[in-house]
């Protein structure tokens, strides 16, 4: 289970290095420590490095953005604010379930991206472009697999893009901020859905009370406990989770 874990982690720095293919035509330079004056002028290593750090700072939020996190913690999220359970589970709990969720369904695009690019790479058989190159490949057919017809033209469209023959020649420049919004729209449908019953609990203890006379009362205090011991009852989180997955194989 531990090597699992770990290939997964290396797999997600290899992935964190697309990123790198915007900023820099060329591979990665070497970087040189030196003691003393440069004459005054900044070496290109420098900047390369400088700009380099830049990108890596934001790696995790393209990490976000490229894997099924993005639709997994909404609806999570979405859950505990049907359930009314104020920070219950907590942020913690939710993020760090979001991202062994994650892990789960994008096993096989990691281990892809193992065998392709990741193995190869350190094994001297490709040099950093082409791993970068073929690292991309499996990202863009999950990426491809889950995201609308309409939001890649969206981007395709404003950045004059051809058409493209296969998912291989969409830029991740494109593909990117398309399967983001899918996801987010994708998240808010399932999350539409889990707040149907717990409204309707909402809804018939709001009228028992006003029938009662008993306008004082908050009724989220009479229904918080029916919508825990629904939620219980109907095993929620399997349920959940269970849609979560199935959503990803579709």
């Amino acid at each position: 289970m531990k090597k699992k874990v770990l290939l997964a982690f290396i797999v997600l720095s290899v992935i964190s290095l697309l990123a790198l293919t915007a900023a820099f035509a060329d591979p990665i330079p070497n970087i040189d420590i030196q003691v003393g004056d440069s004459g005054g002028k900044p070496s290109t290593s420098s900047l390369s490095v400088l700009l380099l750090i830049t990108v890596i700072s934001i790696a995790p939020a393209l990490l976000v953005l490229m894997t099924s996190f993005t639709r997994i913690v909404v609806v999570l999220g979405f859950v505990r604010t049907s359930l009314g359970t104020q920070q219950m589970p907590p942020n913690q709990v939710l993020v760090g379930l979001a991202l062994f969720l994650t892990l789960f369904v994008m096993t096989p695009t990691f281990s892809s991206i193992n065998d392709v690019a990741l193995q190869p790479y350190l094994k001297g058989e490709i040099t950093q472009t082409q791993a970068l190159e073929k690292a991309a490949e499996p990202m863009k057919k999950f990426m491809f697999s889950q995201t609308r017809e309409k939001d890649l033209l969206l981007f395709m469209k404003y950045t004059k893009t051809e058409k493209p023959k296969t998912y291989k020649d969409i830029p991740l420049t494109v593909m990117v901020p398309a399967f983001a919004i899918s996801e987010l729209k994708t998240a808010f449908q399932m999350g539409f859905m889990i707040f149907i019953p717990f409204l309707i609990i909402d809804i018939v203890v709001s009228s028992t009370l006003m029938a009662m006379g008993m306008m004082m009362l908050p009724p989220v205090m009479i229904s918080l406990p029916f919508k825990i011991l629904l939620f219980v009852l109907v095993d929620g989180w399997y349920l959940v989770v269970k849609s979560l997955l199935l959503s990803f194989n579709t």
